[in-house]
């Protein structure tokens, strides 16, 4: 039976990922270069540590890791205290599913940018854990670190802790730590296919993520989606 449930952020709970991408397009504009496409889909799940690496050895933005990472994470502050895009449902499937299981919150967004996120959703103290991938000596996702932390923290079983997902590598991180992994995705850089398949239940969503969904999805074994 289910124990516990661990939601990502970006993507599943507040609809950033697009604000990501044009942060890091406006700074590559100002360094004067150009963000590739397809590193919008590669640094999705990075750690702080490894999507500023990237940004700053591949795409040539910030003369090093630490000024990449600073600028990007000063223009996010900004915009989140601007308008802080909530997806539909996103409070109310939270208060949901505290009612009857603890909560956790494992994603590749800096510590700040989670805590702000979490009090302007009005459901920070609804989350008994919290983990951001740059914290610790763990890898992003598709890496399972960040969650089995989170299960360890919660004291439950990894097989018996449902995740809630949008991205690829963050269900794939879900997979890697053994847990089920219900998949809400967006309509940007959706996972492909074959990634989705393998999700216990694939929602359009989160109206869709009822307690008796997630009580029966942590009842299955994992695969047996």
């Amino acid at each position: 039976m289910t124990q516990a449930v661990i939601f990502d952020l970006d993507g599943t709970l507040i609809d950033t990922e697009p604000v990501w991408d044009q942060v890091r397009r406006a700074l590559a504009a100002e360094d004067g270069t150009e963000w590739p496409d397809s590193a919008s889909r590669a640094v999705m799940g990075m750690s702080t540590r490894e999507w500023s690496a990237y940004m700053s050895e591949v795409a040539g933005i910030g003369a090093t890791a630490e000024v990449a990472a600073e600028r990007t994470i000063d223009a996010l502050t900004a915009r989140y205290h601007q308008d802080l895009p909530v997806l539909p449902g996103a409070r109310e499937v939270v208060r949901r599913l505290a009612a009857h299981w603890p909560l956790a919150v494992a994603s590749s967004s800096p510590r700040v940018l989670i805590e702000h996120a979490l009090d302007a959703l009005g459901v920070r103290e609804l989350i008994d854990v919290v983990r951001s991938t740059e914290e610790g000596a763990g890898c992003g996702k598709p890496a399972p670190d960040a969650f089995h932390w989170a299960a360890e923290q919660l004291g439950v079983e990894p097989a018996r802790t449902v995740v809630v997902e949008d991205s690829a590598n963050g269900i794939l991180a879900g997979l890697n730590a053994g847990m089920p992994v219900i998949a809400v995705p967006r309509p940007f850089l959706p996972p492909p296919d074959e990634v989705l398949a393998r999700a216990s239940v694939v929602l359009p969503h989160l109206d869709g993520l009822t307690v008796e969904l997630v009580r029966e999805v942590g009842s299955r074994q994992v695969g047996s989606g």
